[in-house]
Formats: structure tokens, C-alpha cells, sequence
């Protein structure tokens, strides 16, 4: 499993899915929604804290920085 995100990709994905996340906790969202937007804040916080999303291999998108040459 390659790294696909780069570190600006990560923490916004972290950050959006604590946001997502604390949604259903304060009851802005219920019922299936609350469930719904659980799921997207959980796949967004992992994706993030792994550095590897599967979509974005799919769709052929790669948003860490090119490696630097030594030398």
C-alpha cells in the first residue's frame, strides 16, 4: 500500500472527519444521517492517518510531493 496523500491531503481529511464526526455527537444530525455522516468521518480520519486512500488509486490521483533526488 503506497502513500497517495500528500501531508496537506492528510490533515484535511483528519479535520474534516473530527468535524463530521462531532456532528452526531452534539445532535446537529440524527437518525441515518447521524450513521451516515459517522461512516464518512471514519473513513476520512483513517484514510488520513494512513496516507493511502483506495479511490484515489482508482481514479489515478497521487497528491504526495515527488520524491527529491540525492545528489
Amino acid at each position: 500500500m503506497t502513500k497517495n496523500e500528500g501531508p496537506l491531503d492528510r490533515a484535511l481529511r483528519v479535520v474534516a472527519g473530527i468535524v463530521l464526526g462531532a456532528l452526531p455527537v452534539f445532535g446537529v444530525v440524527g437518525g441515518g444521517a447521524a450513521w451516515a455522516v459517522g461512516i464518512v468521518a471514519v473513513v476520512l480520519i483513517a484514510t488520513g492517518a494512513l496516507g493511502y486512500c483506495g479511490l484515489y488509486r482508482v481514479l489515478g490521483v497521487n497528491t504526495c510531493p515527488a520524491p527529491k533526488n540525492p545528489g
